[in-house]
């Protein structure tokens, strides 16, 4: 037999936290108060606006230093270089006589001032004459006449007819004894010039071997040419490194 149901009866506080969870009604924010506008008129809005640019201008001149003139070129800082002098605007002019490292270096008396079609004038005062070469070495200078001397070995010079200084071959041909002068020489020079007259020749192995037994180097130009590099390598090494042994620009081969 069922039995009746009986009502459920729920005590105080098992209710509360069934309240507290009950759903709630959404609140809505009020709205937001209307705005009213000021009816101001236009001057008064126009003169506060100039009124605060010309006090936000003032405020940055003095934080920045606000410069509406352009500064002078008199007013520019030049800049400076590392020695603490200012930077020219333009560049110096360029002094070619600061290029000359041998300006200020002494002639050498023995260099060739002038070569003649028959001899040769030196810074000395000195003049070569008559057909003669000339032989530098250490700061004197010698008349040179090597087609005169006669070598065993040499088929030209003393022995031949008239004067040659160029073998059948085409070259040019000197033996021990047209240098010599510079066996007597101690210490010799380093480098021996020479300067075979008009033109240039291919010396003959005779001419070379009698030079590389005097320990000396051998540079072959013709006689103008060998006269300045002469002069400009006397001036810088010095007379003792250097010699020259030059046959005048007139020279002509086999004339009597």
């Amino acid at each position: 037999m069922a039995t009746p149901s009986t009502p459920l009866r729920l005590s105080q506080t098992t209710l509360r936290p069934l309240r507290s969870t009950a759903a709630r009604p959404f609140a809505q924010p009020p709205p937001p108060p209307a705005r009213t506008l000021s009816h101001r008129p236009a001057a008064a809005l126009f003169r506060s606006s100039i009124i605060n640019s010309h006090a936000w201008t003032s405020r940055t001149s003095r934080m920045r230093g606000l410069h509406t003139t352009p500064p002078s070129p008199r007013e520019r800082r030049k800049p400076i270089a590392h020695n603490r002098e200012e930077v020219p605007d333009q560049p110096p002019p360029t002094d070619f006589g600061q290029l000359d490292v041998l300006g200020s270096a002494p002639v050498p008396t023995t260099s060739v001032d002038i070569c003649h079609e028959d001899g040769f004038s030196l810074n000395s005062g000195v003049h070569i004459a008559g057909g003669s070469g000339a032989l530098l070495v250490g700061g004197e200078a010698f008349v040179w006449r090597p087609w005169e001397a006669g070598s065993g070995n040499s088929k030209v010079g003393g022995g031949g007819r008239g004067k040659r200084l160029v073998n059948a071959k085409g070259q040019w041909e000197v033996g021990e004894e047209g240098f010599a002068i510079l066996g007597m020489v101690w210490p010799r020079p380093d480098l021996l010039i020479l300067g075979l007259g008009p033109e240039m020749r291919p010396l003959s192995p005779v001419t070379r071997r009698a030079i590389s037994n005097l320990g000396m180097r051998v540079e072959v130009l013709d006689t103008r040419n060998a006269a300045s590099q002469y002069n400009m390598l006397a001036t810088e090494r010095g007379v003792e490194d250097v010699a020259a042994a030059l046959i005048p620009i007139g020279w002509k081969e086999g004339a009597q």
